[in-house]
């Protein structure tokens, strides 16, 4: 791989998404001074108020910027900047999260796991980089294998040092996509606004059988910082609750039915009947699957 876009979308986090291109630009730097590699930036800015396109153009004046409408949210944005960069020829595209800041060896291990994926199934793959809160050293996003199809059930997957390790559920925080699988799969799904369109991708190939890796080392950080949404679910009235269920950014409801309906057919009727649940009867949905502080 000689070339790759780099595909980003972001609103209104002017110095996170300043944070995470001056990331990576010193670990392209730290690639560069032992392997060709030319890198274009795509980014996809959702009606950012505060500056946000203009200071990563004053920063990295080669970035192309795309205007988005203002409502494209986290998956609509991915695929809006990868669209714009299908019109070159690249060799990969890396999709990289605004609020993730990437440690200087994550081209080197995404290359590893390139070079592995080829060596070991003979074909390209979907490589993920595992993040961490820089913090607490606490693993907050990776990938996951599901254990039980029927009741959706997965594993968590922790990076050991060692091991590449495959997954069917993989966050696209850092996530390297050869163009061979583009040409397999396309891009992200249309049809999820928010979440759940990189466990799709990942899955669409797992469907197609191309391998989804994650690497042996963690190669950025990332806080997990979502607010809950069950906080003060049972005090919230009934039309607050419903805008949370279908809110992009809260339960996301619309997506969790297309996934389900795509992936675990089987489910879709406990998914559809445990939406409304929650949303008629809080109080005995919280206590049943003990929702208070945590989901």
């Amino acid at each position: 791989m000689k070339n790759i876009a780099v595909l980003l979308t972001c609103f209104n986090r002017r110095e996170k998404t300043l944070n995470c291109l001056e990331a990576f630009n010193i670990a392209l730097k730290v690639f560069q001074e032992q392997h060709p590699l030319k890198v274009q930036i795509y980014l996809t800015d959702d009606g950012s108020t505060d500056g946000t396109a203009e200071a990563v153009l004053k920063n990295y004046p080669t970035t192309k910027i795309i205007q988005g409408t203002g409502d494209l949210f986290w998956a609509n944005g991915m695929r809006s900047s990868w669209n714009a960069a299908l019109k070159s020829d690249y060799d990969a595209y890396l999709l990289l999260n605004d609020d993730t800041t990437v440690y200087k060896d994550v081209i080197f291990e995404l290359y590893k796991t390139h070079t592995y994926c080829l060596n070991t199934y003979n074909e390209a793959g979907i490589y993920v980089g595992a993040t961490e809160n820089q913090k607490t050293k606490e693993l907050t996003y990776s990938g996951a294998v599901v254990t039980n199809f029927f009741t959706a059930s997965i594993k968590v997957i922790v990076p050991d040092g060692v091991s590449y390790q495959r997954c069917d559920f993989g966050n696209a925080n850092i996530m390297l996509v050869p163009k061979e699988v583009v040409k397999k799969i396309g891009i992200l799904s249309a049809g999820y606004s928010h979440g759940k369109a990189d466990y799709d991708y990942t899955m669409m190939a797992r469907k197609t059988k191309i391998p989804a890796l994650i690497g042996p080392k963690i190669v950025g950080h990332c806080v997990y910082d979502h607010d809950h949404y069950y906080v003060n679910w049972e005090n919230k009235s009934l039309a607050e609750r419903w805008k949370v269920l279908y809110s992009p950014t809260g339960i996301d409801f619309k997506s969790q039915l297309k996934f389900n309906r795509k992936f675990f057919p089987f489910r879709l009727p406990l998914v559809l009947l445990s939406g409304y649940f929650k949303l008629l009867f809080p109080k005995i949905y919280l206590r049943r699957f003990n929702l208070k502080h945590k989901e």
